[in-house]
């Protein structure tokens, strides 16, 4: 099966490059922004008809941290909204048989009581405020994988991923995502020696899963036939302070160089997932939660200079 995966360049995309290595049955097409800008709908089509992929992951998108996210909400709508309709649609016309899209956790409503999220709860209210424009960028592509599944019998399920990190993420301190924001931070005070300063009281909880991970969790979804939003997670309820006293660990940090700012905000307060649907396909994580930290900080600092920020 030939399946082209879209934003292949990001901290999923080498998640499914390395799920997908050992998959014979697989020829998987890489496809970077210098192949095809995918906010160009004409170009677009033209690669996918270039292309012809059986099958499309499709992982690109513009993506922040909380901070970014609210930084950035008119251009993170917009970027994500015609990524999403352009390759969708380029996709349909193509005549692609089966379509797996990267969705978020964010496209979730802040439910009360943090109780699991089940995907029927998805539309079930607004979104966080903090994320919200991303978030609705994303229901926006559920929606129209829907209606494409009504109309056109277009084969389509949609991925709601927890917090996803690992080696190629996004390590910037100021917008980045939660684990490799600290990891970056971590690593900057071990050079200067300097504390760590951490947003909010480290109470929120997160499921935490980690890239190599959620690509063979994508890959498990794209084999199973399975249709519409599927929950992704290792199924364990971790607060951030957990992962910062992981990462303390690592450095060999000892509490005095923890620099807890209550002040910042410390986002939904529990958001964590029914994962029934993805445990029909029998997908199982493969690394622990420190395991997937390690191999995290060490990449990062291996490749601090040339990582993405």
């Amino acid at each position: 099966m030939k399946v082209l995966v879209t934003g292949s360049t990001g901290v999923v995309g080498y998640g499914v490059r390395e799920a997908a290595k050992d998959r014979s049955d697989l020829a998987c097409v890489y496809q970077r922004r210098e192949d095809c800008d995918l906010m160009d709908f004409a170009a677009t089509k033209a690669y996918l008809a270039e292309v012809r992929p059986d099958a499309v992951i499709h992982l690109a998108a513009r993506v922040y941290g909380i901070q970014g996210n609210l930084n950035n909400k008119g251009l993170s709508y917009f970027e994500n909204c015609m990524i999403n309709t352009h390759v969708v649609e380029a996709a349909r016309l193509a005549g692609v048989k089966r379509f797996v899209a990267m969705g978020t956790g964010a496209v979730y409503p802040e439910l009360a009581g943090g109780a699991p999220l089940s995907e029927n709860d998805i539309w079930s209210g607004p979104p966080h405020g903090s994320e919200d424009s991303y978030a609705h960028a994303k229901r926006g592509m559920l929606a129209q994988l829907d209606a494409y599944r009504t109309q056109y019998g277009f084969d389509s399920a949609f991925c709601v991923s927890c917090n996803i990190f690992g080696p190629h993420d996004r390590f910037n301190i100021a917008e980045g995502h939660v684990t490799p924001s600290l990891i970056a931070k971590f690593e900057e005070a071990k050079r200067t020696g300097g504390k760590v300063s951490i947003w909010g009281n480290g109470s929120a909880v997160r499921d935490f899963l980690f890239s190599y991970d959620c690509g063979g969790a994508i890959l498990a979804v794209l084999d199973s036939g399975i249709q519409g939003p599927v929950n992704f997670g290792m199924g364990e309820h971790v607060a951030i302070r957990t992962i910062v006293e992981g990462l303390a660990e690592i450095y060999g940090f000892g509490p005095e160089r923890l620099d807890w700012d209550a002040s910042k905000p410390n986002g939904q307060a529990k958001r964590v997932y029914d994962l029934t649907r993805l445990n029909t396909t029998g997908f199982k994580p493969k690394y622990t939660l420190a395991e997937g930290l390690k191999i995290t900080a060490d990449w990062y600092a291996a490749n601090r200079e040339h990582a993405r920020t």
